[in-house]
């Protein structure tokens, strides 16, 4: 009676455990054909993003990265493995107790260990980091578990048995290939397969061991989450739709091979030849046709441009125009803070343009990182817009060329909250009791500490102890009785799906949401805010700064820079491309939060200032652990 009364409950939590590990999976297919951009909200049937990931160069290379590191690694590791297994397998056992523990030692370690170590050993001997570096990272890593998985097979054998094979004549070749691998192929196929999937999934040490613009699926999805993209979907189901196909031909392929050997090997001969046959002539006719279509060398054919931006601040098109335009190979690696960026720049990795934000641009003019522009070679200022130009952090625009600009201000939902509160409150509208529960804060703590300076009325860029203190106390105050969601990019679709009244956001990730939901505006207390500016610049140690010249006057001229601005959605620094994207017919066409405000007195570009910066960092932290505590 027990054990049937079991039975049900058990298959109910099994069912369970099913649908919660792949309804997910299932969630993200579905809205791999949605034809919006939202990631939540399904609005029709559309394979408008399987055609977009299909265009784009990026995600096709990162996808063709990530499954030849991954078969080539599985092969090798899984040979090296299998080998080692069998060498420790016949060493003395104090050996192979040691070697067992010195095996299990990279399996236990955390991953990001690992992968600062590669990182420090691929720098200590000057290893350009890129494919190759990834390749031996992920062998590396992988070789453990497949040893793992093949070691317990040998355990089980006899150890007389390769002994036996050459009493009986066999070589030792013989004796390990026809005799010992045999029967521990199920360990090997089992190492193998697993080996396969540590490579696929890995993101943290492919992250750190990565260099020359080289990206793997799980690099290019997380470059991808930082801004909505519904791209994401199409690839991670082509990737389980992949996934899916490898698994059913491991395991049904064996079987079916069996039965049909005899029978195929007659066709297989019969369909050799002409398939060697076709395959030649099309060889052929692809060189008559490549030869045919040579044309004049570009300007820049051959060469390289490395570049280091945001994840996702590029346009659709940007970067393959400009490769077919100059003949120019253009390697585009992804930052998400600035601080991150400038850690790379610090260590000597060369880039031949940056695209930091103010603040990090007056700290790399001030340790000497940056080369000035060659106003010969720029043909672009003229088309910049006269705001974004002649900023505190380079006055003369010696160092930068602008890219995007913008503000920081407040989202807010039309139909909850009165524009006369924020007229009256500004940002201590995040202490309005009327919003308690439905605000977001911005996990930064540069904008969040702005943010009180403001309310408190002063100054962003303060250095004043007691000031900043206030400011502290002012967040404190604000987790600890308003219970906000403090959160990243999620901000972004989750304003446009209308789920909080209010939250403190980008004006290029507001003007996103005001286009996708007429319901929401933005707002600019008149205290003031960031009036922010990221910007191009060339490091000094750029190995191709002609180049580098020619893609700022390209991604300044009104092409490149309405690319970018209306697919990534934040302002042109391109004065025309401004005007044509918000005025009639626009792609933003009267979203305010597009034109950044430009006359009020309060608003201020942010300043460096490493002991301030050192100080709002260890109490942004503070305010986030009195939120987790108050929730």
């Amino acid at each position: 009676m027990n054990n049937k009364g079991k039975r049900p409950i058990g298959k109910i939590l099994m069912i369970l455990a099913v649908v919660f590990f792949y309804l997910p999976i299932l969630y993200m297919i579905i809205f791999s054909f949605n034809d919006g951009k939202s990631l939540t909200s399904f609005t029709g049937f559309s394979l408008r993003w399987y055609k977009h990931m299909l265009d784009s160069s990026d995600m096709m290379d990162a996808l063709s990265t990530t499954f030849s590191i991954a078969l080539l690694a599985t092969f090798i590791s899984t040979v090296t493995g299998t080998i080692a297994a069998i060498g420790i397998s016949k060493s003395k056992k104090i050996v192979r107790d040691l070697m067992e523990q010195i095996n299990n030692l990279p399996i236990m370690n955390p991953e990001i260990v690992t992968a600062i170590g590669f990182m420090l050993l691929f720098i200590t001997f000057h290893v350009e980091k890129g494919y190759v570096t990834m390749l031996l990272a992920h062998i590396a890593f992988c070789i453990p578990y497949v040893m793992l998985s093949v070691m317990p097979k040998i355990k089980s054998l006899d150890p007389n048995l390769a002994d036996a094979a050459m009493d009986l004549g066999a070589t030792p070749w013989q004796a390990l290939t026809k005799v010992v691998v045999p029967q521990i192929t199920p360990g090997i196929v089992a190492g193998a397969l697993i080996a396969f999937t540590m490579s696929v999934d890995d993101f943290i040490i492919s992250y750190f061991v990565t260099g020359r613009g080289v990206k793997n699926l799980s690099i290019m999805v997380y470059t991808m989450s930082k801004r909505v993209n519904p791209s994401i979907n199409a690839i991670s189901t082509l990737v389980v739709v992949i996934i899916t196909i490898v698994l059913v031909i491991i395991n049904a392929a064996p079987a079916l091979f069996a039965k049909r050997a005899k029978r195929n090997s007659i066709a297989r001969r019969n369909v050799l030849v002409p398939a060697v046959a076709v395959v030649c002539v099309l060889a052929i006719v692809a060189g008559v046709v490549t030869y045919n279509n040579k044309k004049e060398p570009l300007p820049f054919e051959g060469q390289t441009l490395r570049i280091y931006n945001w994840g996702e601040y590029v346009g659709e098109h940007i970067i393959q125009d400009f490769q077919k335009e100059t003949g120019a190979t253009v390697l585009l690696e992804n930052f998400d803070s600035n601080e991150q960026m400038y850690i790379k720049v610090a260590n000597g990795e060369a880039y031949d343009i940056l695209v930091p934000s103010d603040y990090m641009i007056q700290r790399l003019i001030s340790e000497g990182y940056l080369q000035k522009l060659d106003k010969s070679k720029l043909n672009c200022m003229d088309k910049l817009y006269d705001a974004v130009k002649g900023l505190p952090y380079d006055p003369e625009n010696e160092y930068s060329v602008p890219y995007f600009w913008g503000t920081a201000g407040i989202v807010y939902d039309k139909t909850k909250v009165d524009i006369k509160d924020l007229k009256k409150e500004g940002y201590n509208i995040f202490l309005d009791q009327k919003y308690k529960g439905d605000i977001y804060l911005y996990d930064s703590e540069r904008d969040s500490f702005m943010m009180a300076l403001k309310a408190l009325g002063y100054s962003m860029n303060t250095s004043d102890e007691s000031q900043i203190q206030e400011a502290y106390n002012w967040l404190v105050q604000c987790v600890q009785t308003m219970k906000p969601e403090i959160v990243t990019d999620e901000i972004i679709d989750n304003m446009a799906q209308g789920r909080k009244a209010l939250g403190l956001i980008y004006s290029g990730d507001a003007t996103y949401v005001i286009n996708e939901n007429e319901n929401m505006g933005y707002y600019l207390p008149e205290g003031g805010t960031n009036q922010w500016s990221d910007a191009m610049v060339i490091p000094k140690n750029a190995k191709n700064p002609e180049l580098a010249h020619a893609f700022i006057n390209y991604a300044s001229d009104y092409d490149g820079a309405y690319d970018n601005s209306s697919y990534v959605g934040y302002t042109s620094a391109n004065k025309k491309v401004m005007e044509d994207l918000y005025g009639k017919g626009g792609e933003f066409e009267g979203i305010d939060a597009y034109i950044p405000r430009t006359d009020n007195k309060n608003d201020e570009v942010f300043e460096y200032n490493e002991e301030t910066k050192k100080e709002i960092s260890n109490l942004w932290s503070k305010v986030k652990i009195a939120a987790s505590n108050t929730n």
